[in-house]
């Protein structure tokens, strides 16, 4: 698939889903790198710099789309010939590629162990980490039920109620505002993220922050699900994470619209669940609380304090 291609499956929300969106748009590149038939380096790496400036750009607060685009970018300056910039980057990218799809399976793994037999879990969203976790309980022998949202606009609920179906495991299906109305009935809420912060809060789909608050409130445990891919460096460096709004006619056709001349639709994707509605946050290198989230930052990601400081001396003092 082209990086046009993806790029538009990918803001249209045809590719949907953080770690889904972060391999494709690393296909995406690799694709690219093997399809151009430049001899000439600087073009090379040009032309590799619009595709990944092409693709960062359609989501703006899914974290792991940037991050698995740096990590397949970075190296690409170093090269020494074209097809030293051609051979790195693919290889990057399938390495990527194959450490985000294990990834999934750890953090399943690691997550199942804290869901107990007989748990009822409620999850909000479809959060292909958060669903891995629930599943490979089932898998084990543990006797769950599951509560899933619709979540609205874009109800991709549906798709995860289809997904723990076809697993076999008990289901109810509720409209989002029923959350409250349920929450006594739930042991465990699993949530997965878009983006965690350098203080542990985490961006999730539009509804997850009221889900962790009214969890909190009764008392019930909120476990996060999340590839380290998914922290967000720059907010060691006090950078806010932008919440996309989407398009007014996901919530109003826009013919009704039109009839309402004094009404504005207001439809931000994501919100943010602050770290004190959240016990612990589940990766592929372990469960920590949400207040080491610096550690996966530093260890993982591979940025500490002094990088960021070095970016910030050449924003506020660039040469010239």
């Amino acid at each position: 698939m082209s990086v046009s291609e993806t790029a538009e499956k990918i803001k249209s929300m045809e590719i949907r889903g953080a770690g889904r969106i972060a391999r494709a748009a690393a296909e995406a590149l690799r694709d690219h790198a093997l399809s151009l038939r430049t001899g000439d380096l600087p073009v090379f790496s040009v032309e590799m710099e619009k595709a990944a400036d092409t693709l960062v750009a359609t989501r703006p607060t899914a974290v792991s789309l940037p991050n698995a685009v740096h990590i397949v970018m970075t190296g690409l300056e170093q090269a020494k010939d074209t097809e030293d910039a051609r051979s790195g980057l693919v290889r990057r990218a399938e390495g990527f590629i194959r450490s985000s799809r294990s990834a999934v399976e750890n953090i399943a793994r690691f997550g199942a162990r804290h869901i107990r037999d007989g748990d009822t879990i409620l999850t909000h969203c479809n959060s292909e980490v958060a669903l891995g976790c629930i599943i490979e309980a089932h898998r084990s022998g543990k006797d769950i039920e599951v509560f899933a949202t619709e979540v609205r606009p874009r109800n991709q609920g549906h798709i995860t109620i289809r997904t723990l179906n076809d697993a076999g495991i008990k289901t109810n299906f509720i409209v989002d505002s029923a959350v409250r109305s349920f929450i006594h009935d739930i042991d465990l809420v699993i949530v997965g993220a878009d983006a965690v912060t350098v203080n542990g809060a985490v961006v999730n789909k539009i509804g997850t922050a009221q889900v962790a608050h009214t969890a909190k409130e009764a008392r019930v445990n909120v476990i996060v699900a999340a590839e380290t891919y998914k922290f967000a460096p720059r907010t060691v460096i006090g950078d806010l994470i932008r919440i996309e709004e989407r398009s007014p006619d996901e919530v109003l056709p826009a013919a009704i619209a039109k009839t309402l001349p004094n009404v504005t639709v207001r439809n931000p994707a994501f919100d943010v669940t602050p770290a004190e509605y959240i016990d612990l946050i589940v990766t592929e290198a372990g469960a920590i609380p949400p207040q080491m989230a610096y550690v996966i930052i530093r260890e993982y990601l591979g940025w500490g304090i002094e990088e960021f400081q070095k970016s910030l001396d050449l924003n506020h003092h660039p040469e010239g």
